[in-house]
């Protein structure tokens, strides 16, 4: 009896209690939205945006475009003359000219820029501009190098019509007509779960010092596929040349980031102009880790898909079934590739058939 009295003279200050935490995590919960939009950083899906889990918050109804409105962006991707870099041009220009046009689009103009330095037999094909490589040996190998400094000529020498630019690459297939993701002064980019500046504050500071602000203004992302106002591009491109030159300088930075120096370079090119990015999850899928195609816009196929008969992946070993990219560095892949057994995602089969219908219908596919 003693016990039941003391929890009922108890039971007011526990609703007390608890009435001041609901009120205090209530609190906390909106400071924490109210400061995401005074920044302006947004994780978004459509319909499909969470709140604050990495963190999602839907897009201020402020920022959103009005329904009749149209912001048409080109499409300018970076490519070499090598037979495994204009295959997969050929690719995706198939699929770009397929969706530019339908129902949903905002693709503008299309433009490859060719950092070669010389013309290539894709001149009459696929429209492109010409620019220089870096001066031979400044890459030290590293290709992909080039991409900045091919940016940086292509925007002084050439008059594009769009207010914004799609940075693309050559294994990208337009999966669906692809909207203007990106919102003034916001550009739009997707986040790559690889790319951690916060993880690597020690090497990013070196080149974003502190007195810029915290290192998670540094966005999760690389230069593709990004949609940014060309003013924009313009003021970070070469500040995003700058940067990679200077990492691939250096030897630690240089061993830690690797092949995704370059993607690193742009973020962190970008905070240095107080440029922050919307993020887009739906922006891309990459088989074959994501399963499904849902409602993304578009297909990078960077990793190799390897299942066995049973359709079950075996990814770091030969498959008994395998689509991947590098098995055509000579040369481009056949006509009718084979499809995936029973059983593969959804989204390695309709990769498959992607590629299988544009090479069918491209003029001379084998002379690439």
């Amino acid at each position: 009896m003693i016990g039941r009295k003391t929890m009922g003279r108890a039971s007011p200050l526990l609703l007390v209690l608890l009435a001041f935490g609901f009120f205090f995590a209530t609190y906390n919960l909106l400071t924490m939205i109210i400061h995401y939009k005074s920044v302006g950083k947004w994780v978004g899906n459509g319909s499909n945006s969470r709140l604050l889990t990495d963190p999602v918050v839907e897009m201020p109804e402020n920022a959103r475009k009005p329904k009749n409105s149209r912001s048409p962006f080109h499409v300018a991707l970076t490519a070499t003359d090598a037979s495994y870099s204009k295959w997969q041009c050929r690719i995706m220009y198939y699929w770009y000219k397929k969706q530019k046009d339908l129902p949903g689009s905002e693709m503008g103009g299309f433009t490859r820029i060719l950092h070669s330095g010389n013309p290539d037999n894709l001149m009459d094909e696929i429209p492109t501009v010409v620019v220089d490589p870096l001066p031979a040996g400044l890459d030290r190998g590293y290709i992909v190098l080039n991409r900045p400094w091919a940016f940086v000529q292509w925007l002084e020498k050439t008059t594009i019509e769009e207010e914004y630019i799609l940075m693309a690459e050559p294994d990208h297939i337009f999966v669906r007509p692809l909207p203007n993701l990106a919102h003034g002064g916001y550009p739009a980019g997707f986040p790559f779960f690889y790319i951690k500046p916060d993880q690597n504050e020690k090497i990013v500071r070196k080149f974003y010092p502190e007195e810029y602000g915290p290192v998670t203004n540094v966005d999760p992302i690389g230069n593709s596929p990004v949609i940014i106002r060309k003013d924009l591009l313009e003021k970070i491109s070469p500040t995003w040349m700058n940067v990679s030159l200077r990492m691939k300088e250096d030897p630690e930075t240089d061993k830690t980031f690797g092949w995704v120096l370059e993607m690193y370079a742009y973020a962190v090119a970008s905070a240095l102009h107080g440029v922050q990015h919307i993020l887009r999850k739906d922006f891309m899928l990459q088989p074959p880790w994501d399963l499904e195609i849902g409602r993304k816009f578009i297909i990078h196929y960077t990793y190799g898909c390897d299942y066995n008969l049973k359709g079950e992946l075996t990814f770091g070993k030969f498959g008994e079934w395998r689509f991947d990219k590098r098995s055509y560095l000579r040369g481009p892949p056949p006509r009718n590739l084979s499809l995936p057994p029973p059983g593969v995602p959804e989204s390695v089969v309709t990769l498959v058939k992607m590629v299988n219908e544009a090479t069918a219908n491209i003029p001379n596919w084998d002379a690439t």
